[in-house]
């Protein structure tokens, strides 16, 4: 009787080893399809996930993985596809205004030395507001193909973020003096230096502070942390935290009576994420806060 019970105990402990076994393999095969699939998300290969088990339901999950990733491949294609046609679409359309717009600028200034009554002096200086916001509208078309279209990593030198937030501040100086706004504006004495693109930066601080000017409630905070942190900070009742989220997503705009193609802060994020920064957006009781972060690295 002894036999038998020292016999069925050791087939049930050998089963329970050969269980552990068959499990430990396969959550190390598990464990290796999660690598598999986490590398090819993030690099652009053709390559699928191949697993070293023999295990029939390891192998079939590995397929539907697989199946999932061509099918997740074809439709970063189908994106891809469309973002090439958009960029190329937004560039020919912004080069082709170009040529008429400069042409009817130039009559404009013919016209405006002619001798005038006061109505067509008031209808001339509608044209002349309407044209120069479609001239500017148009760049900002062409400067956004640009950016996007670029591929090359960014020209990095070492600059001073004081001495170039200073001189997008001075450069709107009258825009905000024409809206009634008043910065107040901290910024350290300590130069605070990164090594970016000196031709970038400016472009970011300036759409920052081009939104702020046209959608603020007359007031406007911009502060320069030691960390290499801007915060810009204003009033916008118009806004709200649904809005927010969009912020940075091409051809978003509160108001397209202001004449703004909602490509600023798109621009903005773009140019900041090429030299390795980050931009966010939050909304907190009635205040807009955009914070742009350049790290020591």
């Amino acid at each position: 009787m002894e036999f038998w019970v020292v016999f069925i105990i050791g087939m049930l402990a050998l089963v329970v080893a050969g269980l552990l076994v068959y499990l430990l393999s396969l959550r190390s095969s598990l464990k290796e399809a999660a690598r598999e699939l986490d590398d090819k998300l993030k690099t652009d290969t053709n390559t699928l996930i191949s697993i070293s088990s023999g295990d029939k339901a390891m192998r079939a999950l590995t397929a539907q993985m697989n199946n999932q990733l061509r099918a997740l491949r074809k439709e970063r294609l189908k994106l891809q596809h469309g973002d090439i046609e958009l960029k190329n679409a937004v560039t020919n359309v912004s080069h082709d205004l170009r040529t008429p717009l400069t042409a009817i600028c130039g009559y404009l200034d013919l016209l405006e030395q002619e001798p005038l009554s006061e109505k067509a002096q008031c209808y001339l200086a509608v044209i002349r507001e309407r044209t120069d916001t479609m001239r500017e509208l148009t760049e900002e078309l062409f400067r956004y193909s640009v950016v996007v279209g670029t591929v090359e990593e960014p020209s990095k030198s070492p600059v001073c973020l004081n001495d170039i937030l200073e001189q997008s501040l001075a450069g709107f100086y009258g825009t905000l003096s024409e809206r009634g706004i008043v910065p107040d504006i901290e910024i350290p004495e300590q130069p605070i230096m990164r090594a970016l693109d000196k031709n970038a930066l400016p472009r970011i601080f300036d759409n920052i502070l081009s939104n702020a000017a046209k959608y603020s409630d007359g007031d406007l905070t911009v502060k320069l942390l030691q960390d290499g942190t801007v915060i810009f900070e204003n009033s916008a009742k118009e806004l709200d935290t649904v809005q927010t989220a969009h912020l940075f997503d091409r051809f978003f705009t509160l108001n397209t009576a202001r004449g703004g193609t909602g490509l600023g802060l798109s621009i903005a994020k773009l140019l900041t994420e090429k030299m390795n920064g980050h931009i966010t957006a939050e909304y907190r009781k009635g205040k807009l806060s955009v914070r742009v972060l350049f790290s020591d690295c």
